[in-house]
């Protein structure tokens, strides 16, 4: 039974399957608000471009 507690407590599989799921969340939210900005940025250059040309 000391060996079965044991080997479950040293088991850390999970533990890196969690860190990996929070390390490809946080690089999700920094793409995609890195996204945002630049298709704010390119609205903002394709209207400047279409009052210039009206």
């Amino acid at each position: 039974m000391r060996r079965l507690i044991s080997s479950f407590l040293g088991n850390e599989s999970g533990a890196t399957a969690v860190e990996y799921g929070l390390i490809v969340s946080f690089i999700a939210l920094a793409v995609i608000a890195g996204l945002r900005t630049v298709g704010t940025n390119l609205n903002l250059k394709f209207t400047s471009v279409s009052n210039g040309l009206n």
